[in-house]
């Protein structure tokens, strides 16, 4: 348990360095309209060598609606334990911290979307203006979903062979959102290094309170 909380202090750390990074390394008027960029020699080449593809942005959109239906199963979830049970207290503890690590997501993307970062390194043809671009909410919506619904679904599926393939569909899907996101173009690299790093601090959270949780009913069990 202890080790998932530790792994997901490190992320934080690595994230607040990045950003510390990208706000005084390197920083250049590479950006459209001339906005400027940290890191920008390596930003610049990562984002000459995938250009624009609007064709990955539209996939990456896609697989978002897949990663939203999968979050959707869960909260459905909850509200027919709810409604079942009768009290939140008796919903799945494992549903409830779901639920707050989606709205911890939710209130990171409106931070960052506020504190602007970086800006992406294309105007979009459907924008008309500049778009806060760190972290890639995208990649951060996929990671958080698919990585909690990875850690999660094994209490749900007792197959083991269906649990092993589900994680197995879901991985996938996440690795293609995050690479997808990448080969579009519409982020910097480090916007989805950011996405990462912010992702699996919620992750590496929420994977402590399961185990923490199972160790307690397995505790309480033997008394």
């Amino acid at each position: 348990m202890k080790k998932y909380f530790v792994a997901a202090g490190i992320c934080g750390l690595l994230f607040i360095a990045l950003i510390i990074i990208v706000k005084n390394v390197d920083v250049s008027a590479i950006g459209p309209e001339g906005t400027s960029i940290g890191l920008s020699g390596i930003n610049k080449d990562v984002h000459e060598a995938t250009g624009l593809s609007l064709k990955w942005d539209d996939a990456t959109d896609k697989l978002s609606y897949l990663a939203f239906m999968i979050g959707g199963v869960f909260a459905l979830m909850g509200l027919l334990q709810l409604i079942a049970r009768k009290s939140i207290a008796k919903v799945d503890k494992e549903i409830l911290s779901l639920g707050v690590i989606y709205a911890i997501m939710g209130g990171l993307y409106v931070i960052f979307d506020k504190i602007v970062i970086n800006y992406r390194p294309e105007i979009l043809p459907d924008e008309k203006e500049l778009e806060s671009s760190f972290p890639s909410s995208h990649t951060m919506l996929a990671c958080v979903i698919l990585g909690t619904a990875i850690v999660l679904i094994g209490k749900y599926i007792n197959n083991k062979n269906i649990t092993i393939i589900v994680k197995a569909i879901f991985t996938v899907v996440l690795v293609l959102s995050v690479a997808g996101r990448l080969l579009s173009g519409v982020h910097w690299l480090t916007d989805i290094i950011g996405g990462v790093l912010i992702s699996f601090v919620l992750i590496f959270i929420y994977a402590g309170l399961v185990k923490a949780f199972a160790e307690s009913k397995s505790k309480r069990v033997k008394e």
